[in-house]
C-alpha cells in the first residue's frame, strides 16, 4: 500500500467473536509497515491469530498526545502507512486513536476507514426500538450528583441515546436512569458477538432487576441504549445569574461591609480575583 504518499489506516477489530475480522482489515494490517496498538500485547494475540507480522507500536490514551506526533513524523519523512487499532472494535471512538488522526490529517496525511465492528451500532441494532435519531455519549460521568445532572441534560435533550458503562457500574447507571428519567425505556447489551451475548429490555426497574438476579452481571462490558421518548420531566427553570457587582450591592444593602461581602462571595465559590475586581468597581459609586 505504500505509494508517493503515506496513508492511516482507521482499522475497527472485532469486539469478541475473531470471525467478524475482515478480509479487508487483515488485508491492511499485513500491508502497512506499523500498527499503532492501544494495547500491544491485545493486538498481538489478534495479530498471531491471522498471521500477521507487521510491527506494533503502543498508542494509548496516556500517552497519545506525545506519539501521534511521533509517529506521523515517522510516516512523512519515511514514506510509510500505518495503521491504528485498539483492543475492540472502532477506534477514536470512545476509545484512542482521536489523536493521531487529528495529527495525520493537518499533516496532509490520507485517513481511511476500513470499516467493521462497533458495539454502539451493534448494541442499537438489537434493541428493537424504532429511532429517527440518537445521541451517542460514550461513558458517563461517575460522581452520582454529575451522573444526575448529564442524564437530566439528557433526557431533555434526545430522542434516544447510547452509552458504555462497565461491568461494575452498570447497576448503579440502571438505577439512576430509573430514578432521574421516568418513562425512559431501555436496552442493555453485554458480551455482544461473544458466545454468552445478552440484551436485556425493558423499564430501568426490570432491567435493574434481572442485573440483580444475574449472578455474573458484573462481567463484560455493557452498552446501553435508551429509548427517551416516553420520559417526561419538569421544564427547566430559567436561571439569572446577577453580576458580581450586583451581588456586592445586595450584601452592602442587607448592612455588611464590602470586607464581609466579599468574603461571603468568596465563600460561595466564586473565584477571589473576580471577586476582588468587582470590589473595586463597586467603591467607584459607593463611599465604603
Amino acid at each position: 500500500m505504500a505509494g508517493i504518499v503515506s496513508t492511516l489506516y482507521v482499522v475497527a477489530t472485532p469486539i469478541g467473536n475473531l470471525s467478524d475480522m475482515s478480509p479487508h482489515a487483515i488485508d491492511t494490517l499485513k500491508s502497512v509497515a506499523l500498527i499503532a496498538a492501544e494495547d500491544t500485547r491485545v493486538t498481538k494475540k489478534l495479530t498471531n491469530h491471522f498471521g500477521i507480522d507487521t510491527p506494533l507500536i503502543s498508542c494509548h490514551q496516556h500517552n497519545e498526545k506525545g506519539r501521534a506526533p511521533e509517529i506521523v513524523e515517522r510516516m512523512l519523512a519515511e514514506d510509510m502507512d500505518v495503521a491504528v487499532v485498539t483492543d475492540a472494535g472502532t477506534p477514536a471512538i470512545s476509545d484512542p486513536g482521536v489523536e493521531l488522526v487529528r495529527a495525520a490529517a493537518e499533516a496532509g496525511i490520507p485517513v481511511i476507514a476500513v470499516a467493521g465492528p462497533t458495539a454502539m451500532a451493534a448494541a442499537v441494532s438489537v434493541s428493537g426500538f424504532d429511532f429517527s435519531s440518537f445521541t451517542f455519549y460514550g461513558f458517563l460521568p461517575r460522581g452520582n450528583t454529575e451522573l444526575k445532572e448529564k442524564l437530566l441534560d439528557i433526557g431533555r435533550k434526545s430522542e434516544g441515546a447510547v452509552f458504555h458503562e462497565s461491568p461494575h457500574r452498570i447497576k448503579a447507571l440502571v438505577s439512576t436512569i430509573r430514578d432521574a428519567l421516568p418513562g425512559a425505556v431501555l436496552s442493555v447489551s453485554c458480551d455482544l458477538t461473544k458466545l454468552h451475548e445478552l440484551t436485556l429490555r425493558g423499564t430501568p426497574e426490570a432491567v435493574l432487576a434481572a442485573l440483580e438476579a444475574n449472578e455474573k452481571s458484573e462481567k463484560g462490558e455493557y452498552c446501553v441504549v435508551a429509548d427517551l421518548r416516553g420520559v417526561t420531566l419538569p421544564e427547566e427553570k430559567p436561571t439569572v445569574q446577577a453580576s458580581l457587582e450586583a451581588r456586592l450591592f445586595d450584601l452592602l444593602l442587607q448592612g455588611a461591609s464590602l470586607r464581609d461581602a466579599v468574603s461571603a462571595l468568596v465563600d460561595a465559590g466564586e473565584k477571589k480575583n473576580a471577586v476582588y475586581a468587582a470590589s473595586l468597581k463597586v467603591k467607584e459609586y459607593v463611599d465604603v
